[in-house]
This record gives structure tokens, C-alpha cells and sequence, in this order.
């Protein structure tokens, strides 16, 4: 039977590998574009945008089977299944809020847009040429309407 203490240092590992796998399948999509060219410009973004998706899949997927097994495993701790459970129901709450998000923010006339949510941030990050101030309030209001989060913990990012 694993302690708690492992389990926990295993799950970080986890995820802290599915991340880094994340960056470098990023970074190497990036690089592997030719910047200098305008043909490639919107493709290295929506391919930054896909990757994105297939990663953030991907991590939260390895997540759940994980909360799966603890819940499942017959050696796992009564309070080991009731913390699974509450981090397999926020998982899947901040799954479907970011979903709504992204399709509210795409209502608004956007090409793409991914949102990341934190237990304290929320991360937007939108496809456009220009922003305007109203285009990112009308964003700030969507996701502070939507969520309980303050204007302060939100971050809206433009990308070409």
C-alpha cells in the first residue's frame, strides 16, 4: 500500500511530465515552422492551439485514470478515495467551465480561443490580429459572469 505522501509525489510527477511533454511538443511545432514565411503564420497558431487541446486531453485523461485507480484500489484509504473524488469532481468541473468559456469567447466573433483555469487564475488566450478594449472587456465579462473569479485574476492574451 502506498502512503499518501507517495502517491501525491507520484501523481506531481506525473503531471509535471505530462507538462514538460506539452512545452516541448510546443516549442518543437513552433520551431519547426518558418517564422520568416506568411504562409505558415496562421498555421503555427492554430497548430499552437490544437497542441494545446491534445496536451491539456492528454494530462487531464492520465489524471482521471489515476483518481480512477485510487477510488477503485481496495488498499487505498477511505480519506485517499474521498480526496480522489473531490479532485476528480473539480477536474471535471474546471473542464467544463473552460469549455462554455471558450465557446462564449469564440460567440463573440474570435477564430479560437483557450482558456486555462487555476484555483486562483484564469487564463484566456484569444486568436486575433488586434484587441480592442472592448473586444477584452466584453471577454472580462464574460468569464468573471461565468465564474466566481475576480477581474484582477484574469488574464487575457492576443495572439496573431
Amino acid at each position: 500500500m502506498l502512503g499518501k505522501k507517495k502517491k501525491i509525489f507520484i501523481l506531481t510527477g506525473m503531471v509535471a511530465l505530462l507538462v514538460l511533454t506539452g512545452v516541448l511538443n510546443i516549442v518543437l511545432n513552433l520551431t519547426a515552422a518558418n517564422p520568416d514565411s506568411d504562409a505558415n503564420a496562421g498555421s503555427t497558431y492554430t497548430d499552437f492551439f490544437a497542441a494545446y487541446r491534445v496536451d491539456r486531453t492528454a494530462s487531464r485523461e492520465q489524471s482521471m485514470l489515476y483518481y480512477d485507480e485510487i477510488i477503485a484500489s481496495a488498499e487505498s484509504s477511505a480519506e485517499a478515495k474521498a480526496e480522489a473524488e473531490a479532485a476528480k469532481l473539480a477536474l471535471t468541473e474546471s473542464m467544463e467551465t473552460e469549455l462554455v468559456l471558450e465557446g462564449l469567447i469564440k460567440s463573440l466573433g474570435f477564430a479560437d480561443a483557450v482558456v486555462t483555469s487555476t484555483t486562483e487564475n484564469i487564463n484566456v488566450i484569444v486568436r486575433c490580429q488586434e484587441m480592442t478594449g472592448t473586444q477584452a472587456a466584453q471577454i472580462l465579462q464574460i468569464v468573471t459572469t461565468e465564474t466566481d473569479a475576480k477581474a484582477t485574476n484574469v488574464r487575457i492574451i492576443p495572439t496573431e
